[in-house]
């Protein structure tokens, strides 16, 4: 695999692929599906068949999305096709091997994280993009495609939900450059806003309850720790994509630095979430229990109990941040 590729040799290889499935990462969020939905129509206007692949539903506020109800759960057939990655950092984000993928098949890898694996035979890795939409405008741009209102849709919505409304750290210049052409595109920001950010699943909320509920303060003030249960999970009503975000309240504490939601998927299974606000790099972390992400904000999975995992984390972000207050 090559952890560098020219723009042109991925954009030819789309060109003159007759079709291109097209997949993004287990519990999906705005940007995965954005992006990918705005790459798949773009092809689609170039004469491609074009399927698109996600582990799991799409998340309901993000149903609005035009083409959201043609991302599948069954796989694709992967022999012989150009199948494409979006915002994965690796082919476990997808559930999959290389093993399963045919050695006929080509890779490409369109992604911004840092902590990318550079899997595919083409990679297009942009670590500086505040999300995979930004790089989606790019190679959109180059493939030669007219983005229309329902491209730009799904693309205004990768970046608006990576970036925390323009909120963190990861906005640049060239973020608000992009979108307010995306804006010249005549997209409804007020139906996008509503059906994102101010509709809230009854479950949801309490789901955050049981969150707020385990909150816990470390290392001074600056670590807060939340958690969820299975139990949690199963009196709320609520699936485990609709903890997407609850991390937030945590670290929106006065005087937290770091933010962590830990939650029960499994038996032995933890997903971890981790939000930084201004100087610890959580990526550090999640690679410490083979995750990754961000600088400021990433995740990783722990075959443990919850308390135990909860534990390994809080050592080791102590020790991070007594490094870093010592520097």
């Amino acid at each position: 695999m090559n952890e560098s590729t020219s723009i042109e040799e991925m954009i030819e290889v789309l060109r003159k692929a007759p079709s291109v499935a097209l997949f993004s990462h287990v519990s999906p969020d705005g940007d995965c599906i954005g992006s990918m939905l705005a790459i798949g129509m773009a092809l689609e206007k170039m004469g491609k068949e074009v399927s698109f692949y996600n582990p799991d539903p799409v998340p309901r506020n993000l149903a609005f999305l035009p083409g959201s109800s043609r991302v599948r759960q069954e796989l694709p057939n992967l022999v012989e096709k150009t199948l494409m990655f979006v915002d994965c950092t690796d082919l476990h984000r997808v559930n999959l091997t290389m093993a399963e993928i045919s050695g006929e098949s080509t890779i490409l890898n369109l992604d911004h994280h840092i902590s990318n694996e550079y899997f595919g035979h083409f990679n297009w890795v942009d670590a500086h993009a505040s999300a995979s939409g930004e790089v989606a405008i790019a190679l959109i741009g180059y493939l030669g495609v007219e983005v229309d209102r329902d491209i730009a849709t799904n693309l205004y919505t990768a970046i608006v939900t990576d970036t925390g409304c323009f909120q963190y750290s990861n906005t640049t210049a060239n973020t608000h450059r992009l979108t307010a052409e995306l804006l010249d595109k005549g997209i409804d920001l007020a139906i996008i806003h509503h059906n994102i950010f101010d509709q809230k699943p009854l479950a949801q909320i309490k789901l955050l309850q049981s969150a707020l509920n385990g909150l816990e303060i470390h290392a001074e003030g600056q670590l807060a720790t939340m958690t969820l249960s299975l139990e949690d999970f199963q009196k709320s009503g609520a699936e485990q994509g609709l903890s997407e975000g609850l991390v937030n309240h945590a670290r929106s504490i006065a005087g937290v630095e770091v933010a962590v939601l830990l939650r029960e998927a499994g038996v032995q299974e933890i997903k971890v979430g981790l939000r930084s606000n201004l100087w610890l790099n959580v990526n550090e972390i999640a690679a410490q229990f083979g995750g990754g992400g961000h600088q400021r904000a990433a995740g990783c999975s722990l075959k443990l109990s919850l308390s135990e995992a909860k534990q390994i984390l809080i050592t080791a972000i102590e020790e991070a941040l007594e490094i870093g207050r010592n520097h």
